[in-house]
């Protein structure tokens, strides 16, 4: 039996958003050690501020400021921060019902064990040394004894130098291990080679396989050597350069259905200028010493194939 293959995968990406009015309150309060809440029709306050009445639908405007104590309603202690957690030492995941606030926030608390946690407990916000307009720049939350207070004052919402948006990083960091048909392919792959699977059922073949037909839902394990050329069936003009990827913009990523495959697979374009990749453009792999895959695809000086051979992969 051959070896199992696994490989450790990593997601990453910066998520941009626009702040409205409300959010760019809420964090714009943040930076200035300002807690920033929204008053619905009924006159509760709610922290963090939301644009809309989750009951009513009625939208939001008027804010609020509420204290920086409040009572720790609900938590679960955590033995072992993970990477980019607030801290870096164990501490517990609280919901905190700030004074003049009728809802909770989400955040942690700085605590030197879970004997040291109880629902009800008063706390107080830490700020962070420097802050940018962010949820971060609550550093943490610490316990604190003083009396609940109830009481929200209105505020403008006006500060100066508001934040109107922000990025958040999203990272999803996993391990990868293929199956049997999955790993089939990619051990090809490492001979320079690219196989794909045909369906006992339609004989089309699929490329990458997965180990049954998507149309028919039936088991796959006829092994079919496809390309090595190919065909762009489509492509998109990449202008935003990728973190950590050392290709210079613009470059063209397309879709590209290699002979013999009943399915496109997708590839980088070069040796030839962006402005110049086509539809029906032929093209294949080149190969980089002791890589597991094509760094890219080439044209192969062909003419390029008519649209009827290639118009049902699109």
């Amino acid at each position: 039996m051959p070896d199992v293959l696994s490989a450790p995968l990593v997601v990453e990406f910066p998520f941009t958003r626009s702040l409205g009015p409300v959010q760019s309150a809420f964090l714009t309060g943040l930076r200035e050690r300002t807690v920033l809440g929204v008053r619905t029709g009924d006159g509760r306050v709610l922290v963090p501020p939301v644009e809309y009445d989750p009951v009513t639908a009625e939208e939001l405007r008027e804010l609020a400021e509420v204290a920086t104590t409040g009572t720790v309603t609900t938590w679960a202690w955590n033995p072992a921060p993970r990477r980019d957690q607030p801290l870096a030492t164990p501490f517990a995941w609280v919901l905190v019902k700030l004074d003049g606030a009728d809802t909770a926030l989400l955040h942690v608390l700085d605590a030197p064990g879970p004997e040291a946690m109880n629902t009800g407990m008063r706390v107080r916000i830490r700020w962070a040394p420097r802050r940018t307009g962010a949820i971060t720049d609550i550093a943490c939350f610490e316990p604190y004894e003083s009396e609940a207070t109830a009481e929200s004052i209105p505020h403008s919402g006006e500060f100066a130098d508001s934040v109107t948006g922000i990025v958040t990083p999203a990272r999803l960091d996993y391990t990868y291990t293929p199956g049997r048909a999955q790993s089939a392919y990619l051990n090809a792959l490492s001979e320079q080679r690219t196989v794909g699977e045909r369906c006992p059922s339609c004989r089309k073949v699929y490329v990458p396989p997965r180990g049954a037909c998507p149309t028919c839902g039936v088991a796959t394990a006829e092994q079919v050597e496809v390309g090595p050329r190919g065909t762009v069936t489509t492509y998109c003009i990449v202008n935003i350069k990728a973190k950590n990827l050392d290709i210079e913009v613009p470059y063209v990523y397309a879709h590209i259905a290699l002979d013999g495959a009943d399915l496109a697979l997708h590839g980088r374009i070069g040796g030839i200028p962006y402005d110049q990749v086509r539809m029906g453009l032929r093209v294949e792999p080149v190969w980089t010493e002791g890589a597991r895959h094509p760094d890219h695809y080439r044209p192969t000086g062909e003419p390029d194939a008519d649209y009827d051979a290639y118009k049902e992969l699109l």
